[in-house]
């Protein structure tokens, strides 16, 4: 759980630094990094940051991907706290 805890922080974080990053034409963090935060574990993190920085939400592969992984991961967690 702390893992989990952390990875979302960050990501989240993540999310509005490259936004951040986006608005002030700064070298900007790959889409490839921020969807890989979410498979890490970070979905949670990901999608709020999406939506509070209004970030990556023109963008199909985020709006869909992200819930997609947070719902995939979430199944995987309740499967494993059965076992």
């Amino acid at each position: 759980m702390i893992y989990l805890l952390g990875i979302n922080i960050i990501t989240f974080f993540v999310y509005g630094i490259d936004k951040w990053k986006a608005k002030h034409n700064k070298w900007r963090i790959r889409e490839a990094a921020l969807l890989g935060l979410a498979a890490m574990g970070g979905s949670v993190g990901a999608f709020a940051g999406m939506y509070i920085f209004r970030h990556k939400t023109k963008h199909w592969y985020f709006v869909i991907g992200i819930p997609v992984i947070c719902i995939l991961q979430t199944i995987i967690i309740i499967w494993f706290h059965k076992i």
